[in-house]
């Protein structure tokens, strides 16, 4: 019955040795191993593993990423503007037992000398350049320079800075308003310049266009002239040929024409002698066939 007891006893104790000498690594973690509070291992893998019970201890570090942010932190730029610039980084720890022995251990004080080095590469970086640089193709640029300046404090506390974004850039609100101000003046005189020079080729346009349109005038009141001079000489010309095939008729026409021009109303009063040339058609004479004139031999 003792022997039973002592067995018993002994598959206790050897059952707690092995309970309190095993411990589990989980996914996205790792492991130092402390004999007396003197780092002799580390587990990086995920797994069950063994300690020497009672002599070591274990101490659990994140293995993932890790980010640290960094709001409205105030920064002055070459040209003298102030503004507000939000960032982001992002690390992990790559040699545990660096980060025990730099920072004991603590995420906390390893942020707050990350954020030190930040702030004071925020400055350097920030104050070597215009404003307008953050807000252009240089910001990458700017990034890399800041996570250099970084990266060699992470790695003194066993991290690895794998990268840093900024998130914003603002002017600060007394800046901001003499800013848009600067900026609406001078879009203000980019547009009155562009008006003006719309005006000026307006007006360069128009003169050409008036210019064209004169000559087309000028040139199309010579060509009317030149028809007209034309269309008169066959006029006069078909008259000519027209007298000389009957002179009598032709007389007879053109003293109607002057009838046609002269008695246009119908209460026109002419005051002339009854015998007056003008009315030599008017006459029962002057309807009888009379002798054909023979036009003059030119």
């Amino acid at each position: 019955m003792k022997k039973n007891v002592v067995l018993l006893g002994i598959l206790a104790i050897v059952a707690i040795t092995l309970a309190s000498s095993a411990f589990v690594v989980p996914e996205g973690q790792q492991v130092l191993v402390l004999r007396f509070g003197k780092i002799v291992r580390t587990v990086n893998e995920a797994g069950l593993y063994f300690r020497t019970p009672f002599a070591e201890e274990v101490e659990y570090q994140e293995k993932r990423l890790l980010t640290l942010e960094i709001n409205d932190k105030a920064v002055q730029a070459n040209d003298g503007r102030r503004f507000l610039v939000a960032t982001f980084a992002m690390f992990r720890i790559a040699r545990p037992k660096e980060f025990k022995e730099s920072v004991s251990g603590s995420l906390n004080t390893a942020r707050q000398r990350l954020e030190t080095r930040m702030d004071a590469a925020l400055r350097r970086v920030y104050g070597a350049r215009p404003f307008g640089s953050a807000l252009s193709g240089e910001r990458e640029v700017m990034m890399d320079e800041i996570q250099s300046a970084v990266s060699s404090e992470a790695a003194t506390l066993g991290l690895e800075l794998v990268d840093v974004r900024i998130k914003r850039t603002d002017l600060l609100p007394e800046v901001s308003k003499s800013t848009f101000d600067r900026m609406k003046s001078e879009r203000q005189k980019e547009a009155a310049q562009f008006r003006a020079e719309g005006r000026e080729a307006n007006l360069r346009i128009k003169a050409r266009a008036d210019r064209t349109a004169t000559v087309l005038v000028a040139d199309a009141k010579r060509t009317a002239e030149i028809k007209r001079g034309e269309g008169d000489a066959e006029r006069n010309n078909i008259f000519a040929k027209a007298y000389g095939q009957d002179a009598e008729f032709f007389d007879f026409y053109r003293s109607l024409k002057s009838y046609e021009a002269a008695l246009q109303r119908n209460n026109t009063t002419m005051v002339l002698s009854p015998d007056s040339e003008f009315f030599r058609y008017f006459g029962a004479q002057a309807l009888q066939p009379g002798p054909k004139k023979t036009p003059a031999a030119n």
